[in-house]
């Protein structure tokens, strides 16, 4: 990936060889092997076993959870926020567990759509809630610095699984509750 990056110096008229690049090579494989992380993680260890009992089924929401991704049309970044919310059946994720699902999927190169899908299926799959509804806000590099150049523009996905998919109240309820 090194030799990757010279090349891509070498090609937009660059002297890799100068001052400020001499070891920029080393420090974008750096940086994007860990912009890339998510593809040598899997669910089962981001989790950890971090699941448990409970006797309630009172709808959970973690909102806010900083998002950093990578376009996987331009390979420019995306960030945001997203919220999740799921009513348990019997079962909890510990808290930090659900801001690294969201980094596990958003450190590959994605779609926001897809990635919305991703972070709300895993959670259905691992604690098979009443229902679990993501929401993700984010701003795309790719179409505020080039392209059509809208700075404020942002993008809105939702996936509404369960309950959240199939009762109007419980959708509204959290929706209302992430605003």
């Amino acid at each position: 990936m090194k030799k990757l990056y010279n090349d891509l110096l070498l090609k937009i008229g660059e002297d890799p060889h100068r001052e400020g690049l001499v070891n920029t090579p080393e420090r974008a494989m750096k940086a994007m092997e860990f912009l890339t992380q998510g593809y040598q993680q899997n669910l089962e260890t981001v989790i950890n076993n971090a699941i448990f009992s409970v006797q309630d089924n009172h709808m959970v929401i973690v909102k806010d959870i900083e998002l950093y991704s990578l376009c996987e049309h331009h390979i420019l970044p995306f960030f945001g926020k997203c919220h999740i919310g799921y009513i348990p059946e019997g079962k909890v994720l510990g808290v930090s567990k659900l801001a690294r699902i969201v980094d596990l999927f958003a450190r590959r190169l994605q779609i926001q759509e897809r990635l919305t899908n991703q972070v709300a299926g895993s959670i259905m799959e691992t604690l098979a809630p009443e229902g679990v509804g993501v929401v993700i806000e984010a701003k795309h590099l790719c179409m505020m610095m080039r392209g059509v150049e809208k700075q404020n523009s942002c993008m809105v996905t939702s996936a509404m699984l369960g309950s959240f998919r199939s009762d109007r109240a419980t959708r509204n309820e959290f929706l209302q509750l992430i605003k």
